[in-house]
């Protein structure tokens, strides 16, 4: 069977261009005219999230406006408690979490309206132990799974709120043969499942119920030649699955199975030299989606070429310093 993968450029870009990715991130903060910049409405503040969680990796957060990004998250919080990418849309649980993170980087939790947040949350459990993406639709996915569940946690109200044994288990159903998660029961095994499961399972605590040597196996068969990293077999590289993958393995204690540098010659060869950002393959355009998924896993390998980003969080994809000064309960040993 032949390898689906890219070939790495001869000129590829071998350091880190820092400044240029600040400046990258900072653009987005002013070019709001943009066909681009309406036609993204429906994803607004968790492109927001990634800015602002780009710019923390790399201590830059000083450089944009925080009075600014702080107004529009909280007006983007519904009378329900949950919170909408944009005014105009509808709710739905990845916009609450993303919300979430952008004030406790911005010191700002207190400015929302907690308890009613709680109360949507809990309300999107379903009887199997599921959660709904928003109180309509009725979509189910290990994604909105842990959505709900890091949202609880980075509250300080996740123990006392939901059925824990039955989210758990719903992730087990939702497992497959070849120890990967999928969507749901049934579906196919995908790299950002995985996390999603094993985020969830490390903030409830149960990460000793999977098999982590089956998974990490998994895992690590999809580094390509290339050095990337792919969702799923037989698909291209994208620097996305750097943070999909890596933060996996780390939570399972696995981050060593795959070969480091050849996916730091990877991720520094989809940078973009003249506008900045990273992109999913060399060669395509940048965006922040990719930008902070590409740092976040520099961060995780430990990259230093003596301008060194913040240490990330495998399970939040928050800046590690930022959770601890927040008192946000961290788990540390997250398999053993």
């Amino acid at each position: 069977m032949n390898t689906v993968d890219v070939k790495l450029p001869t000129d590829a870009v071998k350091d880190l261009l820092l400044k240029q990715h600040i400046k990258f991130i900072e653009s987005y903060n002013s070019e709001t005219n943009h066909y681009e910049y309406t036609m993204t409405e429906y994803l607004r503040i968790s492109g927001i999230y990634w800015c602002v969680t780009a710019m923390d990796l790399m201590d830059s957060i000083d450089k944009l406006d925080r009075e600014a990004i702080v107004g529009f998250v909280l007006d983007c919080q519904m009378e329900c408690g949950a919170f909408r990418p944009c005014p105009g849309h509808d709710p739905h649980i990845i916009c609450t979490l993303s919300a979430v993170q952008i004030l406790i980087t911005f010191d700002a939790l207190n400015k929302m309206n907690i308890d009613a947040c709680i109360n949507y949350i809990i309300s999107l459990q379903c009887k199997d132990g599921s959660f709904t993406g928003d109180s309509v639709n009725g979509e189910i996915d290990t994604r909105f799974t842990f959505c709900a569940v890091a949202t609880l946690s980075l509250l300080n109200r996740l123990n006392d709120t939901i059925n824990v044994d039955s989210a758990v288990e719903f992730i087990h159903l939702s497992s497959n043969f070849d120890g990967g998660f999928g969507v749901r029961p049934g579906s196919e095994s995908h790299s950002g499942q995985v996390y999603c499961a094993l985020g969830t399972l490390a903030l409830l605590g149960r990460l000793s119920e999977i098999d982590a040597d089956q998974l990490g196996w998994w895992l690590c068969e999809r580094q390509l030649p290339s050095g990337g990293l792919n969702g799923r077999p037989q698909k291209l590289p994208d620097v996305c699955y750097s943070w999909w993958v890596l933060a996996s393995l780390a939570i399972i204690n696995r981050l060593h199975w795959i070969s480091k540098n050849k996916l730091v010659e990877y991720i520094l060869a989809c940078q973009d030299m003249e506008t900045g950002g990273f992109s999913d393959r060399p060669g395509d355009w940048p965006d922040p989606f990719h930008t902070l998924f590409g740092l976040a896993g520099l961060s995780l390998l430990g990259y230093n070429d003596g301008r060194s980003l913040a240490k990330v969080n495998p399970v939040y994809c928050m800046k590690e310093s930022r959770l601890e000064d927040s008192g946000i309960s961290i788990p540390t040993n997250y398999y053993s």
